[in-house]
């Protein structure tokens, strides 16, 4: 009778047999948003079937996070998540699903680091001086956060924590206005995503001084990172990476995974978002799952040590 069961292979092949839903738990036009059209284009040519974006926005991600936990294992629905999927269980009291327990990491397709900028009035020229700055002026430097419990709003937060320092925190309504605050001068620093940060940078509107990927990035070589600048290990990257329903049958995770891998490493894709400020990544499963878990606990961390808080 065993040998009369279909293979993995076998099932493999018969996947998808029709169109794909991939949830993308944020509004159409941010970084998620981009990134779950880009590889949904992309698998819908490699497999020939659709994979359809659908948007479900709402408390931060929570909303779309938790209709992808609850849906049909089968396959036919996934999820594109960004940093605040691993930051949200310890930013609010009630959250309904559990980013490991209840999904199944494919790939973790692309990094988006940002770029830790000064508005030029700040008499500052590298990290170690405004680590000096800082620890000299406790509580009177203050750097724009795109809401409480953002990512430039941790990535701020853990930078005081490794440097030990006090940079107080100014909340806005969204990174546009943040970095409005910043180029007004009405805050002083700001941890920024590189395809913002780029063109103000070099139209000599803001000042960089490090980039917080652990590796420097093509976009702007030239600038060290906050690690290789005295904050050891430091690393703070906005993520997006695709998700199923745990439970989804492992052939058909293996095959999405073999099929982002192939399309992030293809010299074309990275030199695509090479240009846009992201660096391609296209892991193994394993290693997102990794990823996942070791960024619920840096966070958790900071969060606590911060108290930030969304609700």
């Amino acid at each position: 009778m065993l040998a009369l069961l279909p293979s993995a292979a076998a099932l493999a092949q018969s996947y998808p047999a029709g169109p794909v839903r991939v949830i993308v738990p944020f509004p159409p036009g941010g970084g998620v948003d981009g990134a779950g059209r880009l590889i949904s284009q992309k698998l819908s040519e490699a497999l020939g079937r659709q994979f359809v974006v659908d948007n479900r926005p709402g408390a931060n991600g929570m909303i779309g996070s938790e209709l992808a936990a609850k849906s049909t294992k089968d396959g036919y629905t996934l999820m594109v998540n960004g940093a605040n999927f691993v930051t949200t269980p310890s930013l609010y009291s009630k959250v309904t699903y559990d980013p490991v327990r209840d999904f199944e990491p494919v790939s973790l397709i692309a990094l988006a680091p940002n770029v830790l900028v000064v508005h030029p009035s700040l008499p500052v020229k590298s990290v170690k001086e405004l680590v000096a700055l800082a620890k000299a002026r406790p509580g009177q430097v203050n750097f724009a956060g795109s809401g409480s419990g953002s990512t430039p709003h941790l990535a701020a937060e853990l930078f005081n924590t490794l440097a030990n320092v006090r940079m107080i925190h100014v909340p806005y309504r969204g990174t546009g206005p943040a970095i409005m605050g910043l180029m007004s001068g009405e805050a002083s620093v700001m941890f920024m995503p590189t395809t913002n940060a780029v063109p103000l940078v070099k139209g000599g509107r803001l000042r960089a001084l490090a980039v917080t990927s652990l590796e420097r990035v093509p976009a702007m070589p030239e600038l060290p990172t906050v690690s290789e600048s005295g904050l050891k290990g430091y690393e703070s990257s906005q993520w997006y990476g695709m998700l199923a329903p745990a439970g989804t049958p492992g052939y058909i995770l293996d095959l999405l995974n073999a099929h982002i891998v192939k399309i992030m490493h293809a010299p074309d894709m990275k030199q695509r978002l090479t240009g846009e400020g992201l660096l391609a990544v296209g892991s193994t499963r394993d290693q997102f799952a990794t990823y996942i878990k070791s960024e619920i606990t840096k966070w958790a961390k900071v969060i606590k040590q911060s108290g930030a808080s969304d609700d």
